[in-house]
């Protein structure tokens, strides 16, 4: 694909999201289950992932999402994590599920508002955790999960990026 083609793919959307500014705004979600041993699954529905645009920017639907690609990677790193710190304080999870969800505005990424933010303005984790674990141990295990997940600190500090690029 090249430049042309793709505003051509895109200008439907800029136009619906100029007229219609609720119909940029989507929720992405990704959800896992902490698996045998530290672990945690994830159904993403593709084998070999191929990323690509969302249909919501002119993507065919076939490729993955880089947000949910984001969302799911908070997702695995979360639950695992959880099953770790889990398995360190001895407490034990029957089941635990992982959920999380993301809000962005497309108008965003597609430049139609220099108003809205690019990227997620809201991420919700949630976790659905079937263990007889007392009221502590549950709070201590909420808090380091935090704590040392790395995707969701990452995520709450950002880093300070480096973008390089070549010509080869």
């Amino acid at each position: 694909m090249n430049a042309n083609e793709l505003r051509s793919v895109q200008a439907p959307f800029k136009n619906r999201y100029k007229e219609q500014p609720d119909a940029a705004m989507i929720t992405l979600r990704a959800e896992g289950r902490v698996g045998e041993g530290i672990s945690c699954k994830l159904e993403t529905g593709k084998a070999l992932v191929e990323a690509g645009l969302h249909p919501g920017t002119g993507g065919n639907g076939f490729s993955a999402c880089s947000g949910d690609m984001l969302l799911e990677a908070l997702v695995a790193c979360a639950g695992v994590t959880l099953s770790a710190v889990a398995t360190a304080l001895g407490i034990h999870l029957r089941d635990a599920t992982v959920r999380a969800e993301g809000d962005l505005d497309f108008r965003g990424t597609l430049g139609v508002s220099k108003d809205v933010p690019v990227g997620f303005q809201k991420i919700r984790l949630n976790f659905d955790l079937d263990t007889d674990a007392p009221a502590e141990q549950l709070a201590t295990l909420m808090r380091l999960t935090e704590r040392y997940c790395v995707v969701y600190q990452t995520l709450q500090h950002p880093p300070q990026f480096q973008v390089a690029n070549r010509v080869t």
